[in-house]
C-alpha cells in the first residue's frame, strides 16, 4: 500500500512538473527585430563588414536595398531557411531574414529580422532557432526590440492585430496564371519592368515546391499615391530610438499558379504590434496603406 502511495505522489509529481515546464515554455517572449550592433562609423563601412560577416556565417545576400537616405537593407537566406519554407504552408514569406544598417543622429545600428519570432509569425513547420544563432553568431545579439512585451509562441501563431482584422493565412490574392512557370515568368519580368513604382529587390525560388518569394520596393514616384510610398509609411511608423529598417522590404509570394501577398493590417502589425490605432504615429495616419499596398502589388502583377 505505501510503495502505491509512493508511487502515485511520483506520478502527479511528474505530471506537474510536466506542466509547469511546458507552461513556462510557452511564456518565452519574442520581439521582431535584434539589435546586433550600434556604434561609429558610416553606413558604407558597416554594410561592407555586414555583408561579409553574413557570408562567412554561411548566408547568401540575394538582394539588398537603401529605401532611403541612411538605410541600407540586406536580404539573406541560406539552405536551412529555403528546407523549412518548403515544408510550410505559403513558407516562402518566411524563406528569407532582412538584416538592416540603418543611421540614427550619429551611430550607426545594426538589426535583423527575429527568426523565431518569424517562424512562429509564418506558422512555419520548424522554429528557425539554429538561424536566430548564426545570426546572433555572425552579427551579434545586444537585444531583442519592437514590443515591449513580445509575444509567446502561441500567441504569434494566432496573431491578428485586432477583431476583424487578417490572420497570416489570409493573404491577398493578386494574380492567378495558368501554371506556376508562366507566373514566375510573368511576375519576375513585370516587376523588372518597374511599373507603378514597384520594383524587384531579390527573388528566391523554394527547393522541390512551386513556390517563388520575390521581395519588392514600393515608391510613390509620381506623388499618385503615397499611402503605398516605403519611405511614406516607415516616416509614420518607424520613429523610436531603436529602428525597425528591417521591415522592409514587402514580399510578393508565387505559390502554385496563384500570386499573393500578406495583407497590410497583418504584415505592417506583426513587425510593429505596439503601434497604436489613434493618435500620432499610429495605424490611423497610413488608414489607406492597406488598399493601398494591395491594390499597386495588384496592378503590377496581375495576368
Amino acid at each position: 500500500m505505501m510503495n502505491k502511495l509512493i508511487l502515485k505522489n511520483v506520478f502527479l509529481s511528474a505530471l506537474l512538473l510536466f506542466g509547469i515546464s511546458h507552461a513556462m515554455a510557452d511564456e518565452v517572449r519574442f520581439k521582431p527585430f535584434v539589435l546586433a550592433s550600434k556604434g561609429a562609423g558610416t553606413i558604407a563601412e558597416k554594410t561592407d563588414q555586414t555583408k561579409a560577416a553574413l557570408i562567412a556565417g554561411g548566408f547568401t545576400v540575394v538582394g539588398d536595398y537603401s529605401p532611403y537616405a541612411g538605410a541600407e537593407i540586406l536580404i539573406v537566406t541560406n539552405d536551412e531557411l529555403k528546407k523549412n519554407a518548403a515544408e510550410s504552408e505559403h513558407g516562402g514569406f518566411g524563406a528569407i531574414q532582412r538584416v538592416a544598417i540603418t543611421k540614427v543622429n550619429d551611430e550607426i545600428q545594426v538589426s535583423y529580422t527575429n527568426p523565431v519570432y518569424m517562424a512562429n509569425a509564418y506558422r512555419m513547420k520548424g522554429d528557425l532557432s539554429d538561424v536566430s544563432a548564426k545570426l546572433a553568431a555572425a552579427l551579434g545579439k545586444v537585444e531583442e526590440f519592437g514590443s515591449a512585451r513580445g509575444m509567446t509562441a502561441s500567441q504569434l501563431r494566432k496573431y491578428h492585430y485586432m477583431f476583424g482584422m487578417e490572420y497570416f493565412n489570409e493573404p491577398s490574392l493578386l494574380a492567378e496564371y495558368p501554371s506556376y512557370e508562366e507566373a514566375v515568368k510573368s511576375v519576375d519580368a513585370k516587376l523588372g519592368s518597374n511599373k507603378n513604382g514597384v520594383t524587384k529587390v531579390y527573388r528566391v525560388d523554394i527547393p522541390g515546391k512551386q513556390e517563388t518569394v520575390f521581395g519588392v520596393a514600393m515608391k510613390d514616384e509620381t506623388g499618385a499615391d503615397q499611402y503605398m510610398d516605403d519611405r511614406f509609411i516607415m516616416k509614420v511608423i518607424d520613429f523610436h530610438n531603436l529602428r525597425a529598417t528591417a521591415h522592409l522590404p514587402y514580399e510578393v509570394l508565387v505559390s502554385g499558379n496563384k500570386v499573393y501577398a500578406l495583407y497590410a493590417r497583418f504584415r505592417i502589425a506583426i513587425n510593429f504590434p505596439d503601434l497604436s490605432m489613434m493618435g500620432t504615429h499610429s495605424f490611423m495616419d497610413i488608414m489607406k496603406t492597406p488598399n493601398a499596398i494591395r491594390d499597386v502589388l495588384q496592378k503590377t502583377v496581375q495576368k
